[in-house]
């Protein structure tokens, strides 16, 4: 314990009072979000406890002033100072009925009678996900793009679409990772609401004499 230090006795603030995290895919980690804890008394105090609510299996991490954890005890903060929270979640939809699921938890700053919390709310999605399959040989490609009608061709690495994922629907959202091909002589379908995402680097590319079919109408 930190014995020159009185404890924080809910005089602490804070730079939010919820912390929304942006929606995420099961089992795919959140961007980093910051917390901004202040003692804006004229004494230096202590937290003695610092703890999801959740607790260990909460799908949040914390990182304390640049330790991580979930839990934690005697956390100081000197007179008009602040404590920097960084927030991160993944989490994992196992249900598979489920494809949204609304994940709440909060960040408590001691306990009762002095108890403050910060509320944390995230909307996880289950998701499909298409990349190249590195256990199967010949699954990935290398092709030769055209890029902003340049002569010169821009070589990437691409993974062909099998004809399970050929017809893509509104039931679940799909994340591409690196560049789907569409082989000659096939047809792509995107059904009418159907949600794609790309990630860095990443697209459809329809090669020549393949076809693609968008349903829908033009909003």
């Amino acid at each position: 314990p930190i014995f020159d230090h009185a404890p924080s006795n809910g005089h602490l603030s804070f730079s939010r009072d919820t912390v929304y995290l942006d929606t995420v895919f099961s089992n795919i980690g959140s961007s980093t979000y910051l917390l901004k804890v202040f003692n804006d008394t004229k004494d230096d105090v202590v937290i003695p406890t610092l703890n999801l609510r959740n607790g260990l299996e909460s799908f949040y991490r914390l990182n304390v002033d640049g330790v991580a954890g979930k839990e934690f005890n005697n956390v100081p903060i000197y007179a008009k100072d602040s404590l920097f929270i960084l927030i991160e979640t993944t989490i994992d939809i196992t249900d598979s009925a489920v494809n949204e699921l609304l994940y709440i938890d909060a960040i408590d700053f001691d306990s009762e009678p002095y108890r403050q919390s910060v509320q944390l709310v995230t909307l996880a999605k289950d998701a499909i996900f298409l990349y190249p399959n590195e256990e199967l040989e010949g699954s990935t490609e290398i092709l030769d793009v055209f890029i902003d009608e340049s002569t010169e061709p821009v070589k990437i690495e691409g993974f062909v679409l099998n004809d399970e994922y050929l017809t893509l629907n509104n039931q679940k959202p799909y994340v591409v990772y690196g560049y789907a091909i569409v082989e000659e002589d096939k047809e792509l379908i995107i059904e009418a609401g159907s949600r794609l995402h790309f990630h860095e680097n990443s697209g459809i590319l329809i090669k020549e004499g393949a076809t693609l079919t968008i349903n829908g109408q033009l909003s």
